[in-house]
């Protein structure tokens, strides 16, 4: 009866060790929603703000479309960067993901 228990603790916890690096690797959708603002302020802190229809128009007025396939990311340095162009490799990995 001991070695099944054993067996089935060790197991639980490589999984444990496992579970975090599994998760990162897998791509999570980023859901935003049509009535939200999301924005990067001056101090590199993001906030989202709930959005109305009185004053869209001026919302839109400077503003430019984010083109399709662009990554965003914060540099070591903190500061959010954006880049166009690919970012998966053929087989559908992230291209820049830990090294392995």
């Amino acid at each position: 009866m001991a070695f099944p228990i054993k067996t089935f603790a060790i197991a639980a916890a490589l999984g444990t060790f496992a579970g975090p690096t599994f998760a990162q690797s897998v791509a999570t959708p980023w859901e935003l929603k049509p009535d939200m603002g999301y924005a990067y302020d001056r101090e590199g802190k993001t906030y989202s703000y709930k959005m109305g229809t009185s004053n869209a128009g001026e919302l839109f007025k400077g503003a430019k479309k984010v083109p399709k396939g662009t990554l965003f990311f914060i540099g070591q340095n903190g500061q959010l960067y954006m880049r166009s162009g690919p970012y998966l490799e053929g087989d559908g990995k992230f291209k820049f993901g830990p090294d392995q």
